[in-house]
């Protein structure tokens, strides 16, 4: 039988992810040291008071039916939690949960834009966020993050007509994949922008626990204005090490946040319930670990843009994230070609700075996913592969 599948199905190649755990696979079938610094998985143990939270959860034998909402505690933990961690006050109407920060932007272009609405995405950008918007026939309109200004947007350059045409934008920081942190003016500068063109902003605040050099994580929420122009994801995931949980926030603007819980009680029945109850234990216990980790993703992010730059591959320090946005090295012209080169040659596999954007041409992403010596060892293997010369 003949099958006909959707354009829609057809517009998206094969993810990069998938190519690289491929190369992955065929080099450890060779017998090959692997090093894979592609995927943001983190290597850290969840804190036990959130596994123990969970497996007693899931001793309860009704805690396996249709969750339907999120459990009055877990709002609760949250409005606490925010009000601790960034000053900012929620009502319960302004907070609901996802499976995890993917699915929120894979879904919430469903709530707020009709066909050929433009929905402005940073290039580079991590690629749901546009993706997210075509599946639901919306238009991507990229905005640039230059060097020049710190991997930071710059208002002023994107279009009047552009910005007038826009139903929602996307910011991150810090950001995914180019590990950029943000200051005051620029939430200030975000807000001012989306109050003159009436643009929802949805602030991507999955990386808020991961800032560098003893500074703390800022919500874009915590901002006067932010609450009436949009709302942020906050990702329990890279700060608790629960990524497989798939547990996230949507917060803020509540008519937002109605429209999108709307839309999504179509497609799901709400969150595992232990996993409720996990997220729980996760915001409203101790925080010692998180800081911790913090403290070793800088460690780790000094060893390797350190430890490549001593080798002649120059690689800035990064200011936050678990990832390191380095530029390919001077002898190449094609971050793809590089990154295959690499795998090949020396058995670091990174993702091509391509697969974030057009103008992520020119760099990779690691993720900071091994211990110091681990890393040191793969800054060794890229040294001896000779692909520096």
């Amino acid at each position: 039988m003949k099958m006909e599948f959707s354009k829609r199905s057809q517009a998206f190649p094969e993810g990069i992810f998938s190519v690289l755990n491929k190369k992955k696979e065929e080099l450890l079938k060779e017998g090959r040291t692997v090093y894979n610094f592609s995927v943001g998985t983190p290597d850290f143990r969840p804190p036990a008071h959130i596994m123990e939270a969970f497996l007693e959860a899931a001793k309860d034998p009704e805690n396996y039916k249709y969750a339907l909402s999120d459990r009055p505690e877990l709002l609760a933990a949250m409005q606490g939690f925010y009000q601790r961690r960034f000053g900012v006050k929620l009502e319960t109407n302004q907070i609901m949960s996802m499976y995890g920060s993917q699915e929120g932007m894979a879904h919430i272009a469903l709530a707020l834009c009709d066909p050929g609405d433009v929905v402005l995405v940073p290039d580079p950008g991590y690629p749901v966020f546009g993706i997210g918007p075509e599946l639901a026939g919306a238009r991507s309109v990229t905005y640039p993050l230059y060097k020049e200004n710190n991997f930071l947007p710059n208002f002023d350059d994107i279009p009047e007509e552009t910005a007038r045409e826009a139903k929602f934008m996307i910011i991150s920081a810090p950001a995914n994949p180019v590990c950029a942190v943000a200051g005051d003016d620029f939430y200030q500068n975000a807000i001012a922008f989306a109050e003159k063109y009436h643009v929802i902003l949805l602030h991507d605040n999955a990386y808020a626990d991961l800032v560098y050099g003893g500074k703390t994580g800022k919500s874009f929420l915590s901002y006067p204005g932010a609450m009436e122009t949009g709302i942020e994801f906050f990702s329990l995931s890279k700060s608790y090490n629960v990524t497989g949980m798939r547990i996230s926030f949507a917060l803020g603007n509540a008519e937002v946040i109605e429209a999108f819980r709307k839309v999504r009680s179509q497609i799901d029945y709400g969150t595992f319930l232990p996993v409720q109850y996990a997220a729980i234990a996760a915001v409203t216990g101790p925080q010692d670990s998180v800081e911790e980790q913090c403290r070793e993703y800088e460690r780790r992010s000094r060893a390797l843009s350190r430890g490549l730059t001593g080798i002649g591959w120059k690689v800035p320090d990064c200011d936050g994230t678990m990832f390191v946005w380095a530029p390919i090295p001077e002898n190449y012209d094609n971050s793809e070609k590089f990154a295959m080169d690499l795998a090949e040659k020396a058995g670091v596999i990174v993702v091509p700075g391509s697969s974030f954007g057009e103008l992520g041409e020119g760099y990779v992403r690691l993720a900071l996913v091994y211990p110091v010596n681990t890393i040191r060892e793969a800054v060794k293997a890229v040294a001896e592969s000779g692909i520096l010369k």
